[in-house]
């Protein structure tokens, strides 16, 4: 290998096929007058011509066109095989013109005459920017094809129809998804316009039209499966460039069952929306005005309905009922079992003024509803207004609480009895009566304020409540129920209330 080092001129690697190595030379002298800084080789047989082929990295071949043992066309045949993309001219000391225009029908880029070199460099030139282009084009067309193979890959995997639709508005591509969302095989929908799948009820500018638009890429509309049932779909239209073509790309999905979930919701929150309407008005709407005391209720649940119950009696003695009452779950089941149970209570009252009695006699009317897997708990007490005295029992509810006028717990009412539905024929006892003074806090609530959690497991506790009522002594009782739910809506948030908020707070005044 001859190599003349010039840090001003390109490189130019030349495979010389020549017997004579003193032809080799000019040609070199050639190509160095051309303004290169040449690194050549000469070969002369058809197993180096092959090796370098292989090994080499050459960018022109200048064959001679025939030597002993070897010929241009059999160096150009095995160039040919090899699958490389370089300039290979024939340079010989005689060639006839019809064998010269075979050889450049057999891929022989050009040829000339060892004796008028003139070309040669000019020849080379042209060649090598040839090439170029050629081996860009290459590039363009590998990654093209790259890019088409990568998007196939994930089209043909996706669960939406993905269809590729030419500027006419044919379909020329589509995914095996369009099985499911249309019915139809791949191949049948190729070639058909995008129109096959509409309907009547489809914009009168039609699919394709709202595709090419630049307004509205995303759509939700009625679709034709090959059967002729009609589907609702959300087809989002994307533009797209492969090589030189542009192209549309629709990504389609069924929302049939995602439209027909969306009407349930909506009827069910209608539904909720009366259930909590008609819920709404079970509640006490103000406190009774107790001489002597400060009343207030207050219930918030953790869905459009709940389970809890507060309400004030007046019982038949003349005396007045407290109830806090919970059913198990919550939601519209519950809330239905809500309203039996304060239906109950009212009947009961009429007739009864022990808290003990009234819990027995609402327990049979209710057993046979409740069937044993559901149940209520109930907190009731009675306060004579004159004498002041309090009665309680509970149905398995949690524990009441009086505080006296400097915040210490007075008394904890636990619970008397299992909740109302456990055992239909069991009588219920009451606590000691107690005897209320001025300054005295009652205060009844269900499980689901000292339960709120907050996603650490931390629960609100019954210690801050009552904490909350030691600190804000003077506050009126309406002023402290709102507070208190407050606090226990703040102490798990952002997580959401997953219990009802329900309680009953009396202040002797």
């Amino acid at each position: 290998m001859v190599t003349i080092p010039s840090s001003d001129r390109p490189i130019l690697r030349a495979l010389i096929v020549e017997d004579s190595e003193f032809d080799a030379l000019i040609l070199v002298s050639y190509l160095r007058k051309g303004g290169w800084r040449v690194e050549s080789l000469r070969v002369a047989d058809a197993d180096r011509f092959v090796s370098e082929l292989k090994e080499g990295n050459w960018d022109i071949v200048l064959c001679d066109h025939f030597m002993p043992g070897f010929s241009a066309p059999e160096a150009l045949l095995l160039y040919k095989e090899s699958g490389r993309d370089m300039p290979f001219i024939i340079v010989s000391g005689g060639i006839e013109e019809g064998v010269a225009i075979e050889a450049m029908k057999s891929g022989a880029h050009d040829f000339m005459i060892k004796g008028a070199l003139g070309r040669l460099v000019p020849a080379i030139q042209r060649e090598l920017r040839e090439e170029l282009i050629r081996s860009e084009k290459r590039s363009a067309e590998d990654s093209l094809r790259e890019s088409e193979l990568r998007y196939r890959s994930v089209w043909e995997n996706s669960t939406d129809a993905v269809l590729l639709i030419d500027i006419l508005g044919i379909i020329r591509f589509a995914n095996p998804a369009v099985r499911h969302v249309f019915g139809w095989e791949p191949a049948a929908l190729v070639g058909s316009k995008l129109d096959i799948l509409q309907t009547r009820s489809t914009p009168a500018e039609g699919w394709w039209t709202i595709a090419c638009s630049a307004t509205q890429q995303v759509m939700e509309t009625p679709s034709l499966r090959m059967d002729g049932v009609e589907v609702e779909v959300e087809i989002a239209f994307t533009r797209m460039s492969l090589g030189e073509e542009q192209w549309q790309v629709a990504f389609i999905r069924d929302i049939t069952t995602r439209r027909r979930q969306e009407v349930e919701i909506r009827r069910s929150r209608e539904e909720f929306a009366a259930a909590r309407e008609i819920q709404s008005r079970l509640f006490p709407k103000t406190a009774p005005l107790l001489n002597g005391f400060d009343i207030a209720g207050l219930s918030r649940a953790a869905e459009a309905t709940g389970g809890d119950l507060f309400d004030f009696l007046t019982l038949s003695d003349g005396s007045m009922g407290f109830v806090v009452a919970d059913v198990s779950g919550h939601g519209v089941g519950p809330a239905l079992l809500m309203a039996e149970a304060r239906f109950c209570l009212r009947v009961v009252v009429r007739e009864q003024s022990s808290p003990a009695e009234i819990l027995t006699q609402s327990n049979r009317l209710l057993s046979e509803d409740l069937g044993g897997t559901q149940y209520v708990t109930v907190a009731f007490v009675r306060i004579d207004p004159i004498s002041r005295q309090l009665r309680h029992a509970s149905a398995g509810h949690p524990a009441a609480w009086i505080l006296d006028s400097a915040g210490a717990i007075k008394a904890r009412l636990q619970r008397t009895g299992l909740p109302l539905g456990r055992q239909a024929q069991r009588p219920f006892t009451e606590n000691p009566p107690i005897q209320l003074t001025s300054g005295d806090t009652v205060l009844l609530m269900t499980d689901g304020i000292d339960e709120a959690m907050r996603s650490d497991g931390t629960l609100f506790g019954t210690e801050r409540i009552l904490e909350l009522v030691r600190a804000n002594l003077t506050m009126s009782s309406a002023e402290l129920v709102e507070r208190i739910c407050q606090e226990a809506r703040a102490f798990t948030d952002p997580e959401p209330q997953t219990d009802d908020f329900t309680l009953v707070l009396i202040r002797v005044l």
